[in-house]
């Protein structure tokens, strides 16, 4: 049956530019006995895009979005064919032609003068989908040149036109630049701009934010909006993030496992959810309204069992409070760089990743720590952790009897000190080695610390994360996402630490998969009395998880707060930034785009006086609001005056 999310009150529908009726996709498996296995992970999908609106197509990992798009581009795998089914193309330039794109031969002329000619796509990763042994420029020429041949300088004009259409402030410098010489915003406008130079009538955007800062990708959408409306195209948007649906489309279709389970206009799907699916994606998604203690609601629990340990927390009876576990003091690294110069003997400069850091963390407690790509945060949990040695300060580890020099520690203490500390890494799949198995995987930092690692000892350890210890013998790859990430839980539990840093441990993970892990680790924090050093761009997350928040900008903690108060009441600008930066999965709080700049939320310049050091670090301090929050300001700033 065909979805209609256009209702009967909006007055006549718009033509539509794709129609997708009762679509069908199989990927062929291995042969079984002279015969091929055929499994269908698209089952009748139908819904439609209108002209100049953008629909989003929303699901989890798996439910055949992608895989949709893909039969859109004609850029199915080779094992990928559509069985049934078709997709109607209305290009605008030929009112009165209609193609349907699952007929056509993938390679076949009539499908490559659509693909990236009048249908564009930005994919989920750029750097893997731009090539780095050619310049940004010459590639998005290519695009130009193989839809509309043009003259050599006119086509560099309408490359740089487009260039400084996306962003780019220095269009003739990013012309001539390599993609891994650009940030990764910068990196998705150049895939916006080769999407786009042929000004296509559907663009397809594949998770085209997933892996960007919130500023960034705030950046993003409204780019995406602006060249919308400046170009008239209609745009399908491929996502698992229901805050930017919610800031971005006007249609919305939810699949899951290759079935249309509801679909609608925006405030429908957000306001009038109906399907049992729908309902519980919403409640998975973290919110900066949730109330002390609540919890997130996933699609399929984990039943998780958590190992009996469940130690003492060291108290100041005095106070009355956690006491502190680890705390660094005046931090410092500066990473050297060379510019300019025959064969890298130019002026030799200094750029400051950690800049006067000083932070503590109490026993039992969440520490969030916030910023932007490049702000110095895993820099700094490195350093913490003794992975990277700093130019200065110190860092000062406590387990309730002694102190402990943790620069100053080498050889043997060094090595007993490491068990205290241990990592949950932002990719599950690069952390993993492809080549061990579970069992071996658990094993190997017991054995590297000399523990006799009986089986039972794993068990126990696959039980804590509700992981099933009969796939101890099973390889990573035979697991999905969110179990991979549960391995490299079970992996940092393994020693019994008693702090973790997390560093973007769900990033790379659905929201439903996400607050699987998110609740599992508010578990084991309870259950272990585990600390942690939660590391996220994601606001909402960190909000979830962290008791206080240190929000990091160019190497400087900027300021510190406990959750509520820091959401309640900003008062770095920085941090400003970045809260309205967020997409929110609320229809009644929705981005302001016009306050949307393409300049970066760090920049000192665009901060009152009274935050800026104007070239002498020490003028700022630590001013102190009350009630645990501090901001780094001029020292001689009235507290009063900082208050938001």
């Amino acid at each position: 049956m065909f979805v209609d999310t256009h209702g009967s009150g909006f007055g006549p529908a718009p033509p539509e530019i794709l129609r997708v009726e009762d679509l069908r996709i199989a990927f062929a498996l291995h042969h079984v006995l002279g015969s091929a296995r055929h499994n269908e992970v698209v089952k009748g999908a139908s819904f439609r895009i209108p002209a100049g609106r953008t629909v989003a197509l929303v699901g989890e990992s798996g439910s055949g979005k992608s895989v949709i798009s893909q039969a859109i581009m004609g850029l199915l795998p080779r094992v990928g064919a559509v069985t049934g089914g078709r997709i109607l193309f209305h290009d605008p330039a030929k009112p009165k032609a209609c193609v349907d794109l699952a007929a056509l031969m993938r390679d076949g002329p009539e499908f490559r003068a659509l693909r990236g000619g009048r249908i564009g796509m930005i994919f989920q990763e750029p750097m893997s989908s731009l090539s780095p042994v050619h310049t940004v420029g010459d590639q998005i020429e290519e695009a130009l040149q193989l839809h509309q041949p043009v003259a050599r300088a006119e086509a560099r004009a309408k490359t740089e036109a487009m260039l400084r259409l996306v962003g780019f402030r220095d269009p003739q410098g990013g012309y001539d630049k390599y993609a891994f010489e650009l940030s990764g915003g910068l990196r998705q406008r150049a895939m916006l701009a080769m999407a786009l130079i042929c000004r296509p009538a559907l663009l397809i955007a594949d998770e085209p934010t997933t892996a960007l800062d919130v500023t960034i990708q705030a950046q993003v959408l409204k780019l995406m909006k602006d060249l919308q409306r400046e170009i008239g195209m209609a745009i399908l948007l491929i996502t698992h993030d229901l805050g930017v649906v919610a800031n971005m489309a006007d249609e919305v279709v939810v699949i899951y496992h290759g079935e249309i389970m509801e679909a609608g206009t925006v405030e429908d799907i957000f306001r009038r959810p109906a399907h049992p699916y729908l309902k519980a994606l919403l409640k998975a998604t973290p919110r900066f309204d949730m109330d002390e203690g609540e919890r997130l609601v996933s699609l399929r629990e984990s039943g998780s069992m958590p190992m009996a340990r469940k130690p003492e927390r060291i108290s100041d009876t005095r106070a009355n409070v956690p006491a502190m576990l680890i705390s660094a003091q005046s931090l410092r690294k500066v990473y050297h760089a060379r510019r300019g110069g025959w064969l890298g003997r130019g002026k030799a400069i200094g750029i400051p990743a950690v800049d006067d850091v000083s932070l503590e963390i109490k026993r039992g407690e969440c520490l969030g720590l916030v910023g932007e790509s490049g702000c110095g945060k895993t820099t700094l949990s490195k350093i913490m952790m003794r992975a990277v040695t700093p130019d200065q300060g110190a860092i000062t580890y406590c387990d309730g009897s002694e102190k402990t020099d943790v620069l100053a520690l080498k050889g043997q203490p060094l090595r007993q000190f490491r068990r205290r500390m241990q990592l949950i890494f932002q990719d599950p799949v690069g952390s993993l080695s492809p080549r061990m198995t579970v069992l071996s995987l658990l094993r190997e930092p017991l054995d590297i610390h000399g523990e006799a690692a009986g089986k039972q000892r794993v068990k126990d350890l696959m039980r804590a994360v509700g992981l099933d210890p009969r796939f101890l013998n099973r390889y990573p790859h035979s697991f999905s996402g969110g179990q991979r990430q549960r391995i490299g839980i079970a992996r940092a539990l393994a020693l019994d630490p008693d702090i973790i840093v997390c560093d973007e441990p769900v990033s790379a993970l659905d929201v439903s998969v996400q607050a699987q892990i998110l609740n599992l680790l508010k578990d084991l924090q309870r259950d272990r009395g585990l600390t942690y050093l939660f590391i996220s761009h994601n606001l909402a997350v960190v909000g979830y998880m962290a008791d206080r928040i240190a929000v990091m900008a160019r190497g400087r903690i900027v300021e510190t707060a406990p959750r509520h108060e820091l959401f309640r009441g900003p008062a770095h600008p920085y941090t400003k930034r970045l809260l309205n930066a967020v997409p929110f999965a609320d229809l009644d709080h929705r981005l302001d785009f016009s306050s949307v700049t393409l300049a970066s939320a760090s920049d000192p310049s665009l901060w009152p006086p009274a935050f800026r050091d104007d070239g002498n670090r020490a003028s700022l301090k630590d001013i102190d609001l009350g009630g645990g929050h501090y901001v780094l300001a001029r020292e001689n700033a009235d507290a009063r005056d900082l208050r938001p």
